[in-house]
This record gives C-alpha cells, structure tokens and sequence, in this order.
C-alpha cells in the first residue's frame, strides 16, 4: 500500500476530515491532499516532503519513522535529510514550555539598566550639591568665628582690610561652588545622552503571516548584521541573505552557529525544520519569532531590512 493510502486510511479510521487535519498539524490542507495522493512533487521541497509526512503520521498515531524509511526507499534519498524526526513531541513541548517562562535576571537587569543610570546620576548630582552646601555653610562659619574675635581695638584700616580678605575668600569659594555645580550638571547630561544610546535598540515588526511563512521587518540594525542560531534539541536550519544561501546545517541540543551576514543586506531568510526548538539572535538581540504562532514547526521567516 503506498505511503499516501496508508495515511489516508488512517484518517478515516479516526473520523478525521482534512479540515480537521489542517487545524491539528497546520499544513495546507493543498499539501495533505498532495500527500494522500502520494503527489510529493507538489510540495516545497525535499525537506518539506519528509516532515509534513513525519506530522500527518504522529497526527493520525501511526508510526513515523517506518513510514520515512518507506518514503526513502521510494524516493531514493538519504533519511538524514531530516533531523527532526530524532526529537521526542514531549521534549519539544517541555522545551516551548520553558521558552516562555519569565525573562531571567540579566534580561530584567538588562531592560531597567537605562533607568538604573539615570537614577545614579541624580543621586551623584544631588549629593554634590548637597556637599559643595555644607563646605560653604561650614567656611561661613569659620569667617563668623573669625571675625567675632577681632579687638575693638583693632584700627579702622585693619578691620576693613579683614572684611575685604573675608568677602575675597567667600566669593571664591561660591565661584568654585558654582564651577562645580556647572560640572556636575554637564556629566549629568552627557550621561543621560549616552544612557539615551545606550538605549535605543534595534526593532522587529511582525508584518504578514501566511501559513507557514512568517514575514518582519527590522529597523535600527547595524551595517552588518550578525546572526547567531542555537538549538534546545537537534534542529536542522538554513539562513540566506537577498536569497544567496549563507549558512545550512544541523545542530544538536545546546550548540549554536554565528552567521555574518554582507553589508547591504536587504533580505534575510530562515528555514527552520524544527522550530521550536531554535532560537535566534540578530546584533545581541535575541529574536522571539515563536510569539507569532508557537505550534507550527516547520517555518520559514524572512525579514526585510531597513534604514
């Protein structure tokens, strides 16, 4: 019986329309009606054939992994096309689990940092102020002292030359007060502007979902974008840039590959064979594409970027 009727039978035996198919495995219903017509042809590519197939199967409680190698003996190609059929459901599930537990501590720290700054440098500037007061209150009192213990005696000349040296030293002193209350308002400044920087972030815009494509747009990125790509379990993944191929592999749970992308690049395209248990990072900036639709797993994202 060939692959397509196998899994049609399935379907039937389990009161499943291709409807109802659809909504469970997020495949084109087009595609599933290729599939039981064992029409592979009239799917993506390869790789699509192999897990839309691996889906269907573990949809309608039928073995996998029998029904690829029957797949690999009628098509001919190698079975290591598809990593994702080495991934426990139940793995994938516990992974997206704690993919959307809270932010840890440094992305927490990381989000206030900004208002951490600011906060610093108003207690800084607040407490200059506050100690360039207090030598002034503590010079004036010193001068009061002073000036208290002069002799009555003490002729009109020197008295007033006395006045004259004390009037000098206070106003110095309130001159260097307000020099550096002058300096403390410009670091203060100076800092609020870099923490202004500091800051300002890149921005990715979900702009279109249709099916399993997922299409964004990034603004604010860097001449050359550098991408990093990780895996919670083994995930086979591809990324090109203007639709040049840059970088297509495997990877098994916990490693990760970096991918410098050319300058000028416009467009960026991942394909992704097990999605949820990717992650990707663009400039340091990890990238949440599982907000958007978390149950498919097989996708493709392409961002456009811009100026």
């Amino acid at each position: 019986m060939s692959i397509g009727q196998t899994l049609k039978d399935a379907r039937s035996d389990k009161g499943l329309t291709l409807d109802d198919l659809q909504q469970n495995t997020k495949i084109q219903k087009r595609y599933l009606i290729a599939i039981e017509e064992d029409n592979f042809a009239a799917l993506p590519g390869e790789f699509y054939v192999r897990a839309f197939v691996k889906q269907y199967a573990e949809a309608v409680d039928l073995d996998s992994k029998e029904l690829l190698l029957q797949l690999a003996e009628q098509t001919g190609k190698d079975k290591e096309v598809t990593p994702e059929e080495v991934v426990d459901s139940r793995t994938k599930k516990r992974k997206l689990t704690e993919s959307n537990k809270a932010p840890s501590k440094f992305e927490t720290l990381y989000t206030y940092l900004p208002t951490i700054i600011i906060v610093v440098v108003v207690v800084a500037i607040v407490g200059s102020i506050y100690f360039v007061t207090l030598n002034n209150k503590k010079a004036d009192a010193q001068i009061d002292s002073s000036s208290s213990k002069v002799s009555v005696s003490s002729d009109v000349s020197s008295t007033t030359k006395k006045a004259s040296s004390t009037k000098k030293a206070s106003s110095e002193k309130s001159v260097s007060s307000e020099k550096k209350t002058e300096v403390a308002t410009k670091k203060a400044k100076s800092t609020k502007k870099s923490s202004k920087k500091t800051s300002s972030k890149q921005k990715i815009t979900s702009t279109q979902v249709d099916a399993s494509t997922f299409t964004y747009e990034l603004t604010g990125s860097k001449a050359k974008t550098t991408i990093k790509l990780g895996a919670d379990a083994t995930a086979w993944m591809a990324v090109s840039a203007n639709g040049s191929q840059q970088w297509q592999g495997t990877l098994s749970s916990g490693a990760s590959h970096t991918v410098t992308l050319p300058t000028g690049t416009e467009s960026i395209t991942f394909n992704l064979g097990n999605s949820k248990a990717t992650t990707i990072t663009i400039n340091g900036q990890k990238f949440n594409f599982l907000k958007e639709d978390a149950t498919t797993t097989v996708r493709t994202i392409v961002i456009n970027v811009k100026d």
